[in-house]
């Protein structure tokens, strides 16, 4: 594949922030009418399905490289199942802002494993740094009184939405060390649909007794979540995955919960002031792990060039 230009660069990673950063809110105004495992499995269920009938119409083969087959399992379990089956889990209780801020954590995961998993993304000293601010700022936000969100409930459920980052950077890292010449709808497509399935089979066994209510809302939500929010973005995402860092993909995940927070407050969520300041510090974090990363590998190609 040939490596895209900047400006086309620029353009999907604003689309993917954009989208993403609405998904929060559409989360939770779907949880108004489907239980949450339901949720998960009808959106990837149903993105996978549209993705495999255009890989059909384009005839683009499936399952045929080295690994491919083993990413559907990977991406399966850890970037759509595990991590998507907390999120909707703890979204019930905790507000789509701060469940946001809590995934941005997602680029210190990915550069921890990565340091381990990845020889060519070895974290610094200076991005280690930023990576400890971040999960400074993680503490800072559980060290808020709870109460004032709702109490132990929204406490435990925060804990479980820390699991959504770490399952989809095990994802990522996976990709990114053995998806290389992997077409971006394999790494999707297939993965989704086995998720959507074994999902279904959660929600079957645990969600029997919930009330579904499938009003305009919700359904629309669903809707938006599935096409724009899964088999779009996931597709432009992993397409950008197969040239770009690990690293750098993940910046994604600071420009996120600005998104979220906005579109939040403005739909009358409450964030405690030491939540706010947790969620800066987050923020910060990340963004000074991202930019130290960027200095080291501008120094390591000028060393390279010279």
């Amino acid at each position: 594949m040939s490596r895209p230009g900047p400006g086309l660069t620029i353009a999907v990673y604003v689309l993917l922030c954009l989208v993403w950063g609405t998904t929060w809110a559409a989360i939770e105004v779907m949880l108004r009418g489907i239980p949450p495992f339901s949720g998960v499995a009808i959106r990837f269920f149903v993105a996978g399905v549209l993705l495999w009938a255009i890989a059909r119409v384009r005839r683009i083969p499936l399952g045929k490289k080295p690994y491919e087959r083993r990413l559907w399992w990977i991406n399966a379990a850890f970037a759509f199942s595990v991590s998507y089956g907390a999120v909707y889990w703890a979204e019930q209780w905790v507000p789509s802002g701060l469940a946001a801020v809590l995934f941005a954590t997602y680029p210190l995961f990915v550069g921890a494993i990565a340091h381990v998993a990845l020889p060519d993304e070895r974290v610094s000293a200076a991005e280690g740094v930023g990576m400890l601010v971040g999960f400074v700022g993680v503490a800072t936000i559980f060290s808020a009184d709870f109460a004032l969100l709702g109490g132990t409930q929204v406490f435990v459920a925060s804990i479980v939405m820390l699991i959504s980052p770490i399952a989809a950077a095990i994802g990522t890292v996976y990709v990114k060390r053995w998806g290389a010449g992997i077409h971006p709808l394999s790494l999707t497509a297939v993965p989704m649909m086995m998720s959507g399935v074994a999902m279904g089979a959660i929600a079957v066994v645990l969600e029997r007794e919930r009330e579904f209510t499938f009003g305009a809302a919700p359904v629309l939500a669903l809707l938006y979540l599935t096409v724009v929010g899964s088999a779009i973005t996931f597709t432009l995402y992993y397409w950008l995955l197969e040239h770009l860092p690990a690293k750098r993909m993940a910046l994604i995940a600071y420009l996120i919960p600005l998104i979220a927070i906005a579109i939040g407050t403005s739909r009358g969520e409450v964030l405690t002031p030491r939540m706010l300041t947790g969620s800066a510090i987050v923020i910060g974090g990340v963004a000074l792990a991202i930019h130290f990363a960027g200095r080291a590998r501008k120094k390591a190609a000028r060393e390279a060039a010279q």
